[in-house]
């Protein structure tokens, strides 16, 4: 079924059907709308989904309408899909649509860069229905810089537009089955096509949500030969929960993923909410972040603390492996070259359990961790009889402190503290000095007993 060569990319852009034959899937959607259909309005500003002048707006047929960044999402990747640019807005009337409008009279267009980005962003945030309060609307905002600094009166516009209602989305008939474009992008819609390309295309590199990979298109300009679109797979992007764990498909989107797991894990509210931008959440994924087994990630530190087990599969079976075992070096995993990550698995926390999370970088939003830490801690009659401490940035891959673990059940945080140089010898990078970096995990496991010193105490997050 994944030997066709002449499926066409289709696609919704405001409101009309779009079909492609003669375009490369790795063409980015940001160049295709600029350079192929003239529609100049999404700007590129960073190339790397960071300042978000490039911003669209996913319409999903559940009425969920979500941001996301065109500078690096694949054209192969937006089929099946509906988009909406700045030049589909418009009101009942047909002028300017109310977001517009607001933004206009809130004197928020400055110099007018970014601003189609910042317009569609509060597109998006109208038709969630969500408050008007200043967090909720500078988490919407994360993804989207003003090189002009003056955010007040776009904060204003998005007050004035919040809980705006939206029309349904046109959206295009499901596929009957998989898909190949050009002969190189392979959009499996089932586990068995999925695993048949990963078996006959070894050599293509995986692709879920594309805000790492996406880069090479974008930034780098060398897209790769081939790629494997692992986000329609039905097995990949499913949730299952019971009382005792929760089961994550490893192509399902951050956003999707993270009310469960806010909801099992408290202290990962703030924590996820600094992991990129609501533009990186739409499309980004955990199986991504594991995949990529970068040591930086923010989501490996979480899921070794949590004890995660990962599903692997390949047309030869399934395993699953520990994800203490699953990196292996420096951007190498035990994933073989025919398997996939089809999905993960999390235990709930046990009576007695405390779950925290801390990342440290240079600034609040929107960048990457410099040390990420994360520690599962069982409390039984006032004593610690079970701990788990894991930490990003810190080494060649994510790695639990596991001399720091022994230390702090026989003798205590401060002993924990004094064993943390035996578990790591961070390297010296502009992010951070190996000295800081160590310094900054001691004091994160110093945190860590004030926090449960007083557990019921509100979780904090500080711009570290």
């Amino acid at each position: 079924m994944l030997t066709r060569m002449a499926d066409r990319i289709r696609f919704i852009l405001n409101d009309l059907p779009v079909e492609l034959s003669d375009v490369s899937p790795m063409t980015t959607l940001l160049d295709w709308l600029r350079e192929h259909r003239g529609l100049k309005g999404t700007k590129e500003g960073c190339a790397e989904g960071d300042c978000g002048a490039c911003t669209v707006v996913l319409e999903r047929a559940d009425g969920r309408h979500e941001a996301m960044n065109a500078c690096i999402a694949l054209l192969g990747q937006v089929d099946g899909k509906s988009l909406r640019t700045v030049e589909g807005l418009c009101g009942h009337d047909g002028g300017p649509h109310p977001v517009q409008r607001a933004m206009a009279e809130s004197d928020a267009t400055q110099c007018g860069f970014c601003t189609p980005g910042f317009v569609m962003t509060a597109y998006a945030f109208a038709s969630g229905g969500e408050t008007a309060d200043l967090d909720t609307i500078h988490d919407a905002l994360a993804g989207n810089l003003c090189r002009c600094t003056g955010y007040r009166p776009i904060v204003a516009a998005m007050k004035q537009v919040a809980g705006l209602a939206s029309a349904p989305a046109t959206s295009l008939p499901e596929r009957d089955g998989s898909a190949v474009f050009d002969g190189r992008f392979f959009a499996p819609r089932s586990l068995g096509d999925l695993l048949k390309a990963r078996a006959d295309h070894p050599d293509a590199l995986l692709l879920a949500g594309g805000t790492d990979l996406g880069l090479l298109a974008s930034r780098a300009r060398k897209p790769p030969r081939s790629m494997i679109h692992v986000a329609h797979v039905p097995e990949l992007t499913a949730i299952g929960e019971d009382k005792d764990q929760i089961t994550i498909g490893a192509a399902l989107s951050y956003a999707r993923a993270t009310p469960v797991l806010v909801a099992a894990f408290p202290a990962l509210r703030p924590y996820l909410a600094r992991l990129g931008s609501r533009q990186i959440r739409t499309l980004g994924t955990i199986g991504g972040n594991l995949g990529t087994a970068s040591p930086i990630g923010d989501m490996p530190p979480v899921l070794l603390a949590l004890e995660t087990r990962l599903k692997l599969v390949s047309s030869r079976g399934a395993r699953e492996v520990p994800l203490d075992a699953f990196f292996l070096d420096y951007r190498k995993t035990a994933l073989a070259p025919d398997e996939v990550i089809q999905s993960f698995t999390l235990p709930r926390l046990w009576p007695g359990e405390h779950f925290f999370c801390d990342k440290v970088s240079k600034r609040r939003d929107q960048d990457i961790s410099t040390v990420a830490g994360a520690y599962r801690v069982r409390i039984r009659n006032g004593r610690i009889e079970d701990v788990r401490l894991a930490f990003g940035g810190m080494a060649a891959i994510p790695k639990r402190a596991s001399h720091a673990e022994a230390a702090l059940l026989k003798d205590g945080f401060a002993a924990a503290v004094a064993a943390l140089p035996k578990d790591f010898q961070p390297l010296d990078d502009w992010r951070g000095s190996s000295a800081y970096r160590l310094q900054v995990a001691m004091n994160l496991l110093r945190r860590l007993e004030m926090r449960l010193a007083e557990p019921d105490r509100p979780v904090e997050v500080e711009a570290l």
